[in-house]
């Protein structure tokens, strides 16, 4: 592999023209928008899948098999590795992304119901709005505040049920793996992608160093690898393939090129497709209270794409 050389060796490498919060442009934000859409939408099966077809009790062994062959396959085939600080960004960015948010998910995933798991994760857009404000230097928008604040409930009368159970461990992996990916999507929107890097590029960087982080702490904490049947295989390589390296790589090329509080919002589809998913492969009803609750995040998601009325300052 060899590492790219587009970007100029005495200066910092250009990042995406698009400045942190604007859409880059009127002109094709529909589909830009369409195509990251698919990101969360393919996550929302990741409940099924670990239920379904994992073997239980090991959150961070899948989430190293959905990591780092992913992403090895993505350096393998664009041959690009990251220059100057870029290693430092690409380590954070794969931490936050990748390597903590993972297991946070998929012990979350675990240990609580699918719905309560979905509703603690539909916070991220209002942690990503406050985060915009440190990071992006953006303003404060009490508007997408408070449509992070309906899709949340929108969601919560989705998907949590009466019988919904609560464990700590459950729902502080859940509230941590929202904060995570917050700020590791926040990061990646201030940071950009270096110029002549494509998508799948930065996506390989992010997954090798999220699933080289988790390398060590998977066997440390969880010992040996379970047994591996043809049913997990198959969860393993669409969680890997499809939920990793292809969605990871439309998700970031969607935060570089789109308001990230827009981006934020779309992971509202993730709960709204796993309910989907358990009304169709788990015999779950779906009745008059969850067809509100999906009214309210679809009106929060839309809402979330229109620009505030007052553009955000310029950040030097």
């Amino acid at each position: 592999m060899t590492a790219t050389s587009t970007a100029t060796p005495s200066a910092e490498p250009l990042t995406t023209r698009a400045p942190s919060g604007s859409s880059g442009g009127g002109r094709g934000v529909l589909p830009r928008t369409a195509l990251t859409a698919i990101a969360p939408a393919v996550w929302g099966t990741t409940y099924v899948v670990t239920t379904e077809l994992l073997p239980p009790g090991h959150p961070m062994f899948a989430a190293l098999l959905r990591a780092l062959p992913a992403g090895l396959i993505a350096l393998a085939v664009t041959r690009t590795l990251p220059r100057g600080s870029w290693w430092g960004k690409a380590a954070v960015l794969g931490v936050l992304n990748i390597g903590l948010f993972l297991p946070l998910l998929f012990t979350a995933a675990e240990r609580l119901p699918g719905g309560v798991a979905g509703t603690l994760a539909a916070a991220q857009p209002m942690i990503v709005a406050v985060l915009a404000v440190v990071v992006l230097r953006q303003r404060l928008s009490g508007r997408r505040l408070l449509w992070g604040l309906v899709g949340v409930l929108g969601v919560g009368l989705v998907v949590i049920g009466p019988s919904a159970a609560l464990d700590a461990a459950g729902v502080a992996a859940g509230l941590g793996g929202a904060a995570t990916m917050a700020l590791g999507v926040t990061l990646t929107k201030r940071w950009g992608r270096p110029e002549g890097v494509s998508p799948l590029a930065l996506t390989g960087w992010q997954l090798t160093s999220g699933g080289l982080f988790l390398l060590p702490l998977t066997f440390l904490f969880e010992g040996a690898p379970p047994a591996i049947d043809g049913r997990a295989a198959l969860g393993y390589l669409w969680l890997g393939l499809i939920g990793g390296l292809l969605t990871y790589a439309l998700w970031f090329q969607g935060i570089t090129s789109l308001p990230v509080t827009g981006v934020a919002v779309l992971g509202l589809l993730s709960p709204l497709v796993a309910a989907v998913l358990g009304a169709v492969v788990l015999d779950q009803t779906l009745g008059p209270v969850q067809l509100v609750g999906f009214a309210l995040a679809l009106a929060s998601i839309v809402a979330g794409q229109l620009p505030d009325r007052r553009p955000a300052p310029a950040r030097s």
